[in-house]
């Protein structure tokens, strides 16, 4: 009960776009999710974070390809040497509405973009035939390539992850799921997405590797926290298991393309 109506209070008050991860660890395992896990920038200076599905595609949110812009996407390699490529085509889902606030967005905030050429066989892309759903109470990793605080601008473009509890889904314009810091329960600020970290992964750790689960949305301020603040609360997600059918739809129309 407590859980819900502390939901209902952030959403209205705080939310906004999940611009890092903010208190997360910095990943610095050649072998770990920097193999999986990329960024997205484009010309007008915004910073994303996405998840490999190919090679040569990226699962991002919609909403990080709204700008009249260049876009690219950033790997790491195994020496954490960035690799850029051009993004040459982007399919949006078709329910997301442009001009919309991501918490107000009624659409599904997903994207999947296409690159100029593939990633090399040094990154490895996630399975879409593994995409279970979210459990309430279930323990998640976000990872991302946002900033460690959000007043840390320079502090962007490094991969960071860290674990959260699910809550459940939200009551918002669309369906989002939301997770946040198992301890402090978004009442102060703790754990979560922030600047730089929306079109980031939600993962399962399991036995055989980790598991995609969901793409970042956006994130919220502590309720007890500043006014201004957009991150350390709540982590709002874009769940896969029921959207696997339109990802695999679009990764056929930009094969066509």
């Amino acid at each position: 009960m407590r859980a819900s109506l502390l939901i209902s209070l952030v959403i209205l008050a705080f939310a906004s776009p999940a611009k890092a991860v903010l208190g997360g660890k910095t990943d610095r395992d050649p072998d770990g999710l920097r193999q999986s896990v990329v960024w997205i920038e484009n010309s007008a200076g915004e910073l994303c974070s996405g998840a490999l599905l190919r090679a040569d595609l990226v699962l991002t949110a919609a909403h990080c390809m709204m700008d009249e812009a260049k876009y690219r996407v950033v790997g790491v390699d195994r020496t954490f040497r960035p690799q850029n490529i051009r993004v040459t085509a982007a399919a949006i889902h078709p329910s997301f509405e442009p001009g919309t606030t991501p918490r107000k967005q009624p659409g599904i905030d997903l994207a999947v973009l296409k690159l100029a050429r593939p990633l090399g066989k040094q990154f490895k892309p996630f399975d879409l035939r593994t995409i279970p759903q979210i459990e309430t109470g279930e323990m998640v990793t976000l990872a991302g390539f946002g900033v460690l605080d959000e007043n840390r601008k320079h502090t962007a473009r490094l991969l960071r992850q860290t674990s959260l509890v699910s809550l459940g889904q939200a009551n918002s314009s669309n369906k989002v799921l939301i997770v946040t810091d198992s301890d402090k329960l978004a009442q102060t600020t703790g754990l979560g997405a922030c600047r730089g970290d929306s079109g980031g992964p939600i993962l399962a750790a399991t036995q055989q590797g980790y598991r995609l689960l969901g793409i970042v949305s956006w994130s919220s301020g502590a309720l007890r926290g500043p006014p201004s603040a957009s991150c350390g609360g709540l982590t709002a997600v874009t769940p896969l298991a029921e959207n696997v059918p339109w990802i695999e739809k679009s990764i056929e129309v930009l094969d066509d393309l």
